[in-house]
């Protein structure tokens, strides 16, 4: 069996909000917003792989302080995969000296505390014996993707942030075990003018988006601002009730 823990859904901070990450079977996190600091360093340490959607701050936060924590206590470099785009930004933006260490360099170029994988749109990559992580297309401001998991009780879906797309759908379509579908929805919506502008979902075109979707599903809400978790929620509610959705929150585990 596999489970995956919400260490983080919010679209911010404050309080006990933590943004975007999934721990899946405690050696890969999904994601690495503020929801990674609350892990023990004994977890933390047991983390071997990190797969990014984009590199957005709210999805890579703890990412450079995680190796600056259990890096020395690894016997192997922290392996995260991302897209070739996503981890150029990283390599400029980050882990360049000036923000934070190259820790791709460091201790030495042959025995880094780091170590960047590229993966591509359609990849299938196993996790263990029991799991396949498959990268979907996603549509946002900087390159990004979603990921489905793939295991032998179904198959569990994470939008990222996007605005869907056909793309997006004809992947999720194909999976005939989908059970569970993570949708974002940043924005309320009156604010849904903001919404499009940063390639985020409102309530109103998660509905639209929605109605690609062809295969039952139990659907959860992510990345709701704080503030207006309560009027999001009800618009969702308001506007896409055949879906049943419900807030994602941390802690909530998912067993495959």
């Amino acid at each position: 069996m596999t489970e995956i823990r919400v260490l983080g859904c919010s679209g911010g901070i404050g309080g006990p909000l933590r943004t975007t990450s999934f721990l899946v079977d405690q050696h890969v996190l999904i994601d690495a917003g503020t929801g990674v600091a609350d892990l023990s360093l004994a977890e933390l340490a047991l983390v071997d792989r990190v797969f990014l959607t984009h590199s957005h701050l709210d999805h890579i936060a703890m990412l450079p302080l995680m190796l600056d924590s259990v890096g020395a206590m690894r016997n192997q470099p922290l392996e995260v995969l991302a897209t070739t785009e996503t981890i150029a930004i990283l390599q400029q933006h980050i882990f360049n000296w000036q923000v934070w260490p190259d820790f791709s360099q460091i201790p030495d170029p042959q025995h880094p505390f780091l170590r960047f994988t590229p993966i591509q749109l359609g990849q299938t990559i196993a996790l263990g014996r029991h799991a396949r992580l498959q990268v979907l297309p996603a549509e946002h401001t900087v390159p990004a993707v979603a990921y489905a998991l793939r295991c032998s009780k179904g198959s569990w879906v994470f939008s990222g942030d996007t605005v869907g797309g056909e793309a997006f759908w004809r992947a999720v379509n194909t999976l005939p075990d989908l059970r569970y579908l993570i949708m974002e929805t940043a924005f309320c919506v009156r604010e849904a003018e903001l919404a499009r502008l940063s390639k985020h979902l409102s309530p109103d075109t998660l509905a639209e988006q929605l109605a690609c979707l062809q295969l039952p599903v139990e659907l959860y809400i992510t990345h709701l601002k704080p503030g207006e978790l309560e009027l999001t929620m009800q618009e969702i509610h308001a506007l896409a009730a055949r879906w049943q959705p419900r807030m994602l929150q941390a802690g909530h585990v998912f067993s495959l």
